[in-house]
């Protein structure tokens, strides 16, 4: 049972007494299954950011320019988290998945009845009626500190609570660096995403992908866009992420030392469409369990976004409205994912 009194199925149960059926409701529709095929033509791109150091700004913003122009999503090394406190992390996420017991899981089981509800879980969208994805997964609320209650979090083991809110300061400020880079790259002020946005509100979703009997019928988690502005991803050893480009499907190979970086819409409307949010997923397999960590970077509620006026010129007229970033969230909330229909809807046509 779950902290609200309804029996909630886990993910990581079902593949653990070895089902030989999949349950109807992780059954995509066909329009949405993967191929099995893979694609290697192409790779999403690589940036070394030096460190960010200012001998070779240029040369790495010309590049994350080009990585946001065409994918909307890049992987970055050499960007000054420790190495050490991602295997942390990792280590943190494995361990809890895979060693807790699931009357202690549940203990810090979210609520089902409330949207992106914080805690352990298995259905974001309780609401909607669509296909569920394989998978589990720990949000965490990191910030701003006023909604940080590390207690909510689990002691198993003895070091995730610390991790995590190192984990997190971390992220914040490598979120920080590249929109400032991403800003200039659009000939913008560094701080110019950051002062539309103002300050974060950040998320941390460690999602765990069981072994899948059958992956050609699953997705871990369904196409889609993400909402806020700026989301950074660690990756374990085991592919399953996925970047739509040019009517296709492209594997992001994990490297553990690199950090995914993944546009989200609110970053396209301040760009006027300049950069392009990233449809992505999450594919499954039949032999290992696979682990990822997101870290959302979002406005507050009454951020009001639109078109950097910089960026608008009689050629380059707004091609989304204005909305207010609350407003946006329900939308998504109440239509689900939708890959990327919702910031269609602001569209000035």
């Amino acid at each position: 049972m779950d902290a609200a009194g309804d029996s909630i199925v886990r993910v990581q149960n079902l593949a653990q007494v070895s089902i030989s059926e999949i349950p109807s409701q992780y059954i995509q529709p066909p329009e949405d299954r993967p191929s099995m095929k893979k694609n290697s033509t192409k790779n999403v791109p690589v940036v070394d950011v030096f460190g960010f150091k200012a001998d070779y700004r240029n040369s790495v913003r010309e590049k994350i320019g080009e990585a946001c122009r065409e994918w909307g999503a890049f992987q970055v090394i050499n960007h000054l988290v420790p190495i050490e406190l991602m295997d942390q992390m990792r280590n943190a996420g494995l361990t809890f998945f895979n060693d807790c017991p699931l009357q202690e899981k549940l203990k810090y089981a979210g609520d089902p009845t409330s949207v992106a509800s914080e805690g352990y879980g298995s259905k974001m969208l309780v609401n909607n009626g669509g296909t569920l994805d394989w998978r589990d997964y720990f949000d965490h609320h990191t910030l701003p500190l006023s909604r940080r209650n590390c207690s909510r979090w689990p002691q198993f083991p003895p070091n995730y609570r610390e991790v995590v809110c190192k984990y997190s300061d971390e992220m914040k400020v490598l979120a920080q660096r590249l929109l400032g880079i991403i800003s200039e790259s659009l000939g913008l002020s560094s701080s110019c995403i950051e002062d539309v946005v103002g300050d974060f509100y950040q998320n941390i979703t460690v999602s765990y992908y069981p072994p899948c009997p059958r992956p050609d019928l699953t997705l871990g988690l369904q196409s889609h866009s993400d909402m806020g502005v700026i989301t950074l991803l660690i990756q374990d050893h085991v592919e399953g992420l996925e970047v739509y480009k040019d009517s296709e499907w492209f594997t992001v190979h994990p490297l553990s030392d690199a950090i995914v970086v993944i546009l989200a819409d609110q970053t396209e409307i301040i760009t006027n469409g300049q950069y392009k949010s990233a449809i992505h997923r999450a594919i499954t397999n039949s032999s290992n369990s696979r682990l990822s960590f997101a870290t959302f970077h979002d406005p507050g509620k009454t951020a009001k976004i639109s078109p950097a006026l910089k960026l608008l010129r009689a050629s380059s007229p707004p091609r989304y409205r204005e909305v207010y970033y609350g407003d946006y969230v329900s939308l998504w909330y109440t239509k689900g994912p939708q890959g990327k229909r919702n910031i269609d809807a602001l569209l000035n046509i």
